[in-house]
């Protein structure tokens, strides 16, 4: 009988020490990941939605949601940072595109698209250009505003009301131009470090179409950049100008240094901006 046993074990030894070696991956609670194409583009992306703790119990309400590009990058702070700060926003993280077969892949990684999408203007340099798609912020809103947007009020208890944007760098400009080109998308505009070199009059040029009824909306923005980015304060500082000149009626503007470069700044953005969002009166839940 011993001699069975010993056998059996040895012809399941390569499976158990197979099982003994795989490892379970980390799920987060109350995440949702969504397949969402471009419908006007036909580009897929993936939502990361993660809902608040008591979502589930408390049917009869509505909840903020903070959107915020470069899903992938930010999910865990974001979420973390939330549970202590905005305990009962709705966070919808919007991916790069997952389908891109765009050969920049190799040398950029899966988050190419951002070049694509997150940028206002086209280089005038045509091997770049045609290397990196640039300025196409403009096609990435309009997927943000009728597809994103609308899948997640159509599906979850999202309070059109109360909607929050998140981006940094790149995806800090393209926030500023969201704010300018659409300013009604979003109540709320968090914008770390953004991008703003050479783009002001690009931007500008964006404000100039946007139809009188977007500017009725009370708008609020924090935008934040590293005390050692001083290449960004001049221009930072201009952009804040141009928003008081432009929106001066219904623009409350926080303009804020945090410690730091454009790497070491990212936390503390993302605390302070969270503390200020949660002092504001349009984020809290009905």
């Amino acid at each position: 009988m011993s001699r069975a046993i010993l056998f059996v074990i040895f012809l399941l030894q390569p499976i158990l020490m197979t099982n003994a070696n795989e490892q379970n991956q980390y799920v987060m609670p109350r995440t949702h990941i969504i397949d969402l194409k471009d419908s006007r583009m036909g580009y897929q992306y993936e939502l990361l939605i993660k809902l608040p703790e008591g979502y589930k119990k408390n049917k009869h309400l509505t909840y903020p949601v903070i959107y915020y590009t470069d899903a992938v990058w930010h999910i865990e702070s974001l979420s973390g940072i939330s549970e202590f700060l905005i305990t009962d926003a709705i966070l919808v993280g919007i991916s790069w595109q997952t389908d891109n077969h765009n050969p920049l892949l190799l040398d950029e990684g899966e988050y190419a698209s951002r070049y694509r999408d997150y940028t206002i203007r086209t280089s005038t340099n045509a091997a770049n250009q045609a290397k990196y798609k640039l300025g196409q912020a403009d096609k990435h809103l309009a997927f943000i505003r009728n597809d994103v947007i609308k899948y997640v009020e159509d599906h979850y208890r999202g309070d059109p009301t109360k909607r929050t944007y998140f981006g940094y760098s790149l995806g800090g400009l393209f926030g500023a131009y969201a704010l300018m080109a659409q300013p009604n998308t979003f109540q709320n505009y968090i914008l770390g470090s953004p991008s703003l070199r050479n783009n002001l009059a690009k931007l500008e040029d964006s404000h100039q179409n946007i139809k009188a009824k977007q500017l009725d909306t009370n708008i609020n923005v924090f935008i934040a950049h590293g005390t050692l980015e001083q290449d960004r304060t001049k221009v930072i500082n201009d952009f804040v100008a141009t928003l008081n000149k432009k929106h001066s009626a219904n623009v409350n503007v926080t303009n804020v240094k945090v410690t730091g470069d454009h790497q070491s700044a990212f936390p503390a953005t993302l605390v302070q901006s969270l503390t200020w969002l949660a002092g504001l009166k349009n984020t809290t839940h009905q």
